[in-house]
């Protein structure tokens, strides 16, 4: 039974539910087929909103990747030899597949992960995204050259395809972040394996089933389910020559540092915790519902999510005012439930963790304004539910200032200058994201010039690059040198070869 087919059988009514009678055990796909596990070991997927369970995915064992790897090796050699103008043939019907599919794919994403259809239905126009900008490899994919660089010789720099690449990704976009990789590698003409989240499989099996219609040559795309031993397989086995991650901090430096004992090409987006400056001549009212979007869009579960907001001067009573009415008014709920703005939480140990994060900092002398803790307002179920919550005065010496707290917790510091504001974030060991918001356009150049983060928003409360450009990072929020999407996907999925060359006259007389 395909997941379509599990999500039409099961549907209660118009939400489209799992039915308990349809959950079955996944297959990983390789060589072009469904492969059952080697391992007896699954684990549940369970929707966070319900607590229902939706599946078991395998939790591979090393003999699963070296299947899926040597399915990956075996169809490389002709994928490489295969035009980019016929490779990006697959592409655009790719695109178009996930066109058709996208309310499917939206509800399914939904369903494990629980953000509201709406943030669904747009994750799932980056992943598209993706593809459409894959789809320019013939000329992004060039080279470059130059006649006579000493008399009768001339050099050229082509650009050739690395091998085997995998990518690892989180459970906080099912189907974006698979596709930061995915399009861009298989355009190049590398071959791509897939360990998408234990926790959130269904999206990325759907889609996979999907591209079996695109009718790619076996092994060209590979998916493996599992979680640490499917990675570590990932990081030793020789044949793999480059590694994507999305994670946390601790785990992209494990991976990282992993990948490159084993002479691996890496790239590891970690952890962030996002500031925002608002200042006194900031739209007040545009500002908060902008910061309050960012901060508990996605229940706060995303890398590029407004984790503090610092105020500046004059701007603090307004603002805090404000973002509180506007945070209170969330609906929050199972989201595919329609007004539901916000839904649950992953699993429950994250609401778990989160709720003593916020404890922790009002231990450390923080003020709660709001509390979304159970008990406090949010919905009572078996769901992972919290409400929005805001912590008031951090302390620069709590925990919390530093900590990614990776759920709906904004808090609020206060800077008495713009520049006290930039040294305030600049303390964070993070640089994945950073906001201002002003009237001003010297404070805005100010802001972005300094400020060491990779992704800076100027009056944007979710600086999301467009796929045609790098998704950027830096300190703490990146280990590597090239990030995904755009030029830089070109770059780390392709080697350079330079070739210099001399044609001497007297050699073309013997012909």
């Amino acid at each position: 039974m395909s997941i379509a087919s599990m999500f039409s059988a099961g549907a209660e009514h118009e939400r489209g539910v799992f039915n308990m009678a349809s959950v079955r055990e996944l297959k990983h796909y390789y060589r072009g087929e469904w492969s059952g596990s080697k391992s007896a070991e699954y684990r549940d997927v369970v929707n966070p909103a319900t607590g229902e369970k939706l599946a078991r995915a395998p939790i591979a064992r090393q003999e699963d990747v070296n299947a899926a790897v040597a399915a990956a090796a075996a169809a490389y050699p002709a994928w490489r030899r295969t035009p980019p103008e016929d490779r990006i043939q697959y592409l655009f019907r790719l695109k178009q597949l996930l066109e058709d599919h996208v309310e499917e794919l939206a509800q399914i994403c939904t369903q494990e992960n629980g953000k509201t259809v709406s943030e669904s239905r747009a994750e799932l126009r980056r992943a598209i995204e993706n593809v459409e900008v894959a789809c320019g490899i013939p000329t992004l994919m060039q080279g470059y050259n130059l006649e006579d660089v000493a008399s009768g010789i001339d050099e050229t720099m082509i650009r050739q395809p690395l091998g085997v690449a995998a990518a690892i990704t989180p459970f906080n976009f099912p189907a974006m972040i698979p596709f930061w990789f995915l399009p861009y590698a298989i355009a190049c003409g590398n071959t791509f394996i897939l360990k998408a989240s234990e926790k959130v499989p269904l999206t990325m099996q759907r889609a996979f089933e999907l591209m079996e219609s695109l009718k790619l040559p076996p092994g060209v795309l590979n998916l493996i389910h599992g979680d640490k031993t499917a990675v570590d397989a990932l990081l030793e086995h020789p044949e793999v020559r480059a590694i994507s991650f999305v994670g946390s901090s601790p785990v992209a430096k494990y991976i990282y540092a992993q990948a490159a004992k084993f002479g691996k090409r890496v790239q590891c987006q970690g952890g962030a915790k996002n500031h925002v400056l608002i200042l006194p001549d900031a739209d007040l009212e545009t500002t908060t519902r902008i910061v309050s979007d960012s901060a508990f869009g996605c229940a706060g579960q995303r890398c590029l999510a407004v984790s503090v907001a610092v105020t500046v001067g004059d701007a603090r009573n307004e603002f805090t005012r404000e973002i509180a009415n506007v945070a209170s008014s969330i609906r929050v709920g199972n989201g595919l439930d329609k007004d539901v703005q916000m839904g649950p939480v992953i699993t429950a140990e994250s609401k778990k963790r989160i709720e003593g994060l916020i404890a922790a900092g009002v231990n450390d002398g923080a003020t709660l304004l709001l509390d979304g803790r159970s008990g406090n307002g949010a919905p009572a179920s078996t769901g992972n539910f919290l409400k929005p919550t805001l912590l008031d005065g951090v302390p620069a010496a709590s925990a919390l200032s530093t900590t990614e707290i990776f759920g709906p917790v904004l808090s609020l510091v206060h800077a008495k200058t713009l520049e006290e504001g930039i040294e305030t974030l600049s303390r964070s060991p993070f640089g994945n994201m950073a906001s201002i918001f002003t009237s001003s356009g010297a404070a805005a150049r100010k802001f972005r010039y300094e400020v060491p983060a990779g992704n800076i928003g100027i009056n944007i409360g979710v600086a999301a690059p467009m796929a045609y450009f790098p998704f950027s990072g830096w300190r703490d929020s990146f280990l590597g040198v090239l990030h995904g999407q755009g030029r830089d996907a070109v770059e780390f999925y392709t080697d350079k070869k330079v070739v210099v060359e001399r044609w001497p006259k007297e050699w073309s007389r013997k012909f």
